[in-house]
């Protein structure tokens, strides 16, 4: 009975985890990226200007992953990530009383802090406890698959939302009602985060004082960490895969520009894409613990670095299944390292009690793509219109994806020196 408890306790933290981990990101990121056609004429902004509002949450998060990951080794998970979702969910309410330019700009900042300071390490640490030494991959492929189907989920309840109300009105009052949906995705959306934020306080154990003694020693442990090859190739693997994952974001505009879909039917194919997430990221996690997380991560780049060339050279451009396809198969390498980047610490001999503080520091290098990637795909797209742009999008992807791969191989190999140790 006890042993059933554990498992039901150890089953709800890993969901409401998988919640909080997810949501939050709801309002600053899933939402353009499902909407992105139609927040464009909401706000009468362009792709770059879109692409740096977005880069300004990067660089407000680059400062917040790296004070971020010595915070989670002192507070409890349950106080970081409550506080994150809900300081999150104003953000959202503030857009739907401000719909400004001026607002996006203030609150994509606000947003780089309250997502990442206080959520991402520690949610990244609660997670390395909770796969404990043999079920790392299946623990991060759970996380990340979880978090790609509450994506899909709220992506497509959101779509049916917009679609139901857009879609009622007179072509003259259009715009108007364009506005007033996706307000009402937002107020939504913002609810949500909120509410999750007080699961999250009503779920997750309220941590140990241990970790206020261990915190002492964190800066000291930064330097440590700093001097290890396996912080630097990891890094530059959730580069290169980051990469990957923003220009998922370029999804529902391809399907507008180059497949010709309406805004629903865009909408709709970015909310498809995102049902891929989970199902890719829990294979990842398994075939993970089956075989190696390096070597798992090393076939995904070079899947990426041939889909991506497969697109750029534009030889399957004369069918639509065809490029949903390739593009569908691109998707399983980008989501599935996603899933499993994280686990790769265990095989390379970080010490649990100091995730915080590796994660800080490969997120801190691992996501510079939130800064520079959106506003460089804002200009190719704008500067190069039609299909032309989004081919060297994905030009651009290959070879990142090359890059990651050399990484990945590197690292493969240190993963084997180090098993050879112990």
């Amino acid at each position: 009975m006890n042993s059933s408890k554990h498992s039901s306790r150890k089953f709800f933290i890993l969901l409401t985890l998988i919640l909080a981990g997810e949501v939050i990101f709801f309002l600053p990121f899933v939402i353009p990226r499902i909407f992105r056609p139609t927040l464009l004429q909401v706000y009468n902004i362009t792709n770059f200007e879109l692409g740096t509002y977005f880069s300004l949450h990067g660089v407000v998060a680059m400062f917040a992953y790296f004070f971020g990951g010595p915070l989670a080794d002192r507070f409890s998970a349950r106080l970081l990530i409550a506080l994150a979702l809900w300081l999150t969910s104003f953000g959202g309410f503030l857009l739907v009383f401000f719909p400004y330019r001026i607002a996006l700009t203030c609150v994509y900042a606000y947003w780089g802090l309250t997502t990442i300071l206080m959520l991402w390490a520690a949610m990244i640490k609660a997670t390395r406890e909770w796969g404990g030494s043999d079920a790392q991959g299946k623990a991060f492929g759970y996380l990340e698959g979880g978090r790609g189907f509450s994506a899909a989920m709220v992506g497509t309840i959101a779509l049916l939302v917009f679609g139901n109300i857009f879609s009622s009105v007179a072509i003259g009052d259009k715009q108007t009602q364009r506005v007033d949906s996706y307000q009402v995705v937002l107020i939504v959306t913002s609810f949500v985060t909120f509410f999750v934020g007080i699961l999250v306080w009503s779920v997750l154990p309220e941590g140990n004082r241990e970790n206020k003694i261990q915190s002492r020693l964190t800066w000291k442990t930064i330097f440590k960490l700093i001097k290890l090859p396996s912080i630097w190739l990891q890094a530059i693997i959730i580069v290169c895969a980051y990469v990957g994952y923003k220009i998922t974001d370029d999804y529902s505009l391809y399907a507008n520009q180059v497949l010709g879909y309406d805004e629903i039917k865009s909408a709709a194919f970015g909310s498809f894409a995102l049902w891929l997430r989970p199902i890719f990221a829990l294979l990842s996690g398994f075939l993970a613990d089956k075989f190696k997380s390096s070597q798992v991560i090393v076939c995904y780049f070079l899947t990426i670095a041939t889909c991506s060339l497969l697109v750029y050279a534009g030889q399957i451009n004369q069918s639509n299944f065809a490029i949903i396809f390739v593009l569908g198969i691109n998707l399983m390498g980008i989501y599935g390292i996603r899933g499993i980047y994280f686990s790769i610490m265990n095989i390379t001999g970080i010490p649990i009690n100091d995730t915080g503080s590796a994660v800080g520091l490969m997120s801190f290098i691992g996501f510079t793509p939130e800064i520079f990637m959106s506003p460089l795909m804002g200009y190719i797209l704008d500067s190069h219109p039609g299909i032309e742009g989004h081919q060297i999008v994905f030009l651009v992807l290959s070879l990142f994806a090359c890059f990651g791969l050399v990484a990945s191989v590197a690292l493969h190999r240190l993963a084997l020196r180090f098993e050879l140790k112990i």
